[in-house]
Parts: structure tokens; C-alpha cells; sequence
């Protein structure tokens, strides 16, 4: 997977989108950050939240976590990050008639020049139809 450097704009619409998935940013995760389009799955979520990280969009990432555990407010450019790459190892349920899913991944990603890897469950609730980010227990 190509490289994306972390940068609090949007992508190109004909780029590839940095979740991994084989398809266009504007036909993947675009729709979602860029168009207002809801993810159906806890794992399109779950990618949709990595290409925000990927792109600096706290907007994003609020507005897609749940109200129980959400931060007051979400800090991306402190410490800037250079994602590599996700991959999903285990999604159990989190369907688009379900209300509760979990997305095991793990997310590779630079800081300072130095490698490290998020090993990660988390969890996703479903609410009035729309997914949400509750929390997540590391692994590894």
C-alpha cells in the first residue's frame, strides 16, 4: 500500500484510498468524510476512521464516536504521524441489521522516523441506523 503523508485536507477524488480496500478514495471512504454518506458495516467505518487518521480529520473521527466515550476534543497534529497501512484481521459481526460489531486490525505507522504498529479490537455500536466508535482493547 502506498504511503500517505497525515494532512488535515481532503484527497484527490481519483487516489487510491488508504484503508486498504482496492478502489478510488471518492468511491470508498470519500464517501463518507467528503459526501455525508453513512458506513453500513462497523468495518467500513472502522476504514472510514483510518483514512481520517490518515488525513488529519478530527471532524471526522468526532462525529463518528460515540457520545459515551467521546473526547472533548481530538489533537492530530502534535506529533505528526505518517500512516503506512491497515489490515483487517477479524471483523465479527457489525453488519448493516446489526448493533454491535468489533473490527480486530492492525494499523503500521512512523513517528520521528521510527516504525510501530497499532495491534487493536475495537468495538462499534449501531444507533437510529448509524455506526459509531465505542472503544478498543490493544493487543500484542
Amino acid at each position: 500500500m502506498e504511503t500517505v503523508e497525515q494532512t488535515p485536507c481532503r484527497m484527490n477524488p481519483v487516489e487510491p484510498c488508504p484503508c486498504g480496500e482496492n478502489a478510488r478514495y471518492a468511491a470508498c471512504c470519500g464517501l463518507f468524510l467528503d459526501s455525508g454518506q453513512v458506513p453500513e458495516t462497523a468495518e467500513a467505518l472502522m476504514r472510514s476512521r483510518y483514512t481520517a487518521y490518515v488525513r488529519g480529520r478530527a471532524d471526522y473521527l468526532l462525529r463518528t464516536w460515540h457520545s459515551a466515550t467521546q473526547p472533548a476534543t481530538l489533537d492530530l497534529e502534535s506529533e505528526p504521524v505518517r500512516w503506512l497501512g491497515l489490515k483487517i484481521l477479524r471483523v465479527a459481526a457489525g453488519g448493516s441489521e446489526e448493533t454491535h460489531g468489533t473490527v480486530e486490525f492492525v494499523a503500521r505507522y512512523k513517528v520521528g522516523g521510527q516504525a510501530h504498529r497499532l495491534h487493536e479490537v475495537s468495538r462499534f455500536v449501531r444507533e437510529n441506523g448509524q455506526w459509531f466508535y465505542r472503544d478498543a482493547e490493544r493487543t500484542g
